[in-house]
């Protein structure tokens, strides 16, 4: 049986990514890192190869934690399967502030020194391909059809809108209670609005 880690993932990612919100993303160096987390250089380097493998990880962990409460949303009404989703965007908020701040407030080239690599950018693809699927399942089932303007309409309700919302919201100290039921009725209007 392996030793347990000294130094665990989530504590160094943690320690990164409050640097980064705090202090811009170029005071996230490996040795700060390393100080903020506890974590030896060494390890850092070890484990993510380089400062860019550290936000890397960083940001993906932040997106697969969001996607994750977003395809939670279940059931046989589209239109409340759609809130549900807009909706999981201000829990993940709630629940995971920071990785909100992070996704609604820098991109992957903003955190990176070298820009994201095609290996990065299909990563990327591929965790975001269930969310796009879905999308495009809701926007048939809304509207009977498949076409760009009906996966956009769909968008812009489940995606657009909520990471507005939580992007003005970003540096409250707590979203405001209202704004779940808001969300959700807004959503509502916009899928169930008559189609141009």
């Amino acid at each position: 049986m392996a030793p347990p880690r000294k130094h665990e993932t989530d504590a160094i990612l943690d320690a990164a990514r409050r640097l980064v919100l705090t202090e811009g993303p170029r005071a996230a160096g490996v040795a700060a890192i390393a100080k903020a987390s506890g974590a030896p250089v060494g390890t850092l380097y070890h484990r993510f190869g380089n400062r860019d493998g550290v936000m890397t990880a960083v940001w993906l962990r932040a997106l697969q934690r969001f996607q994750a409460r977003a395809m939670a949303a279940s059931g046989s009404d589209p239109v409340e399967v759609a809130v549900q989703m807009a909706v999981a965007a201000v829990g993940f908020a709630t629940d995971f502030t920071e990785d909100a701040r992070l996704l609604v407030t820098m991109r992957p080239g903003d955190l990176r020194d070298a820009e994201p690599d095609p290996e990065f950018s299909a990563m990327v693809a591929a965790m975001n391909a269930p969310l796009v699927d879905r999308v495009a399942e809701l926007a048939l089932q809304l509207y009977g059809r498949g076409d760009d303007r009906s996966i956009d309409a769909v968008t812009r309700a489940v995606v657009d809108l909520p990471c507005a919302v939580v992007r003005r919201h970003a540096r409250d100290d707590a979203m405001p209670p209202w704004v779940e039921a808001d969300l959700a009725e807004s959503v509502r209007a916009l899928l169930t609005a008559p189609a141009g």
